[in-house]
């Protein structure tokens, strides 16, 4: 692999971890490196998945106090979880790169307009109310979600975060280390579909995944003197451009 891409992928990697620290939507840089890179679509996109990993697991160690107090609640959203994510990355495997490359610039459209309505999309808080998990609605609502998460995984977050809010109870931050728990569920069990299926491209993988766990911890730096507006404007940016790309190119 030639330096220039090395240090692009890493650059991504660590701004993937610094963005999703602050606004999320690390995955749009991630993605977009290995796009430009020349990796198929289907690798990049599962590639994608493990290097979130570390953040996520991160930000749900950073919510424990909160996950001990309705873990058991969340074991059935989990196995939910495992099964939507279980479709979804079958069914990406189930396509070529050619057919999913048609996909790409739609599902980057509307991952990126979730993510542009992220602020009107997250819950009011509901303080004083237990966190309570498992209605009927909100399991078919996460099933859907994490097929989403599992398939694509872009704007997987924001779309959490809204569905659990209208879903489930509790207050803002419950309902966030709920969703970080569930997106480790959802995570892990596509990287085991992906690396089953052979499509991981490792060593783009192997220069992303310290870059993204730097960029996560140097993230607090940056939420203190970086307006979250201007990461958020910089993420919708990117997943425009990346959009556009893909028509072009397609």
């Amino acid at each position: 692999m030639p330096i220039a891409e090395i240090v692009l992928l890493f650059i991504a990697g660590f701004a993937s971890g610094a963005v999703n620290a602050v606004a999320g939507g690390g995955t749009f840089l991630t993605f977009g490196a290995m796009s430009l890179t020349g990796i198929p679509p289907i690798a990049a996109n599962a590639t994608s998945s493990i290097t979130q990993i570390p953040g996520y697991i991160t930000s749900t160690l950073a919510y424990w106090s909160d996950i001990r107090t309705f873990w058991r609640g969340a074991l059935m959203l989990a196995a939910i979880s495992i099964a939507g994510a279980l479709a979804g990355s079958l069914t990406l495997l189930s396509l070529d790169n050619p057919s999913f490359r048609v996909m790409v610039p739609w599902l980057l459209i509307g991952a990126t307009a979730l993510f542009a309505a992220g602020p009107w999309l997250k819950p009011k808080p509901k303080a004083g109310q237990p966190a309570t998990v498992g209605s009927f609605w909100g399991s078919i609502v996460q099933f859907v979600t994490a097929v989403y998460g599992g398939f694509f995984g872009a704007g997987m977050g924001v779309m959490m975060l809204a569905t659990l809010g209208l879903t489930q109870t509790g207050d803002y931050h419950r309902l966030n280390a709920l969703k970080n728990l569930l997106s480790i569920v959802i995570a892990f069990v596509a990287i085991v579909v992906f690396v089953s299926g052979g499509v991981i491209a490792w060593l783009p993988a192997m220069v992303m995944i310290p870059a993204v766990a730097l960029g996560g911890y140097c993230g607090v730096w940056t939420a203190k003197r970086v307006p979250q507006n201007v990461v958020r404007a910089f993420v919708i940016a990117t997943g425009v451009l990346l959009a556009v790309y893909y028509f072009v190119t397609g």
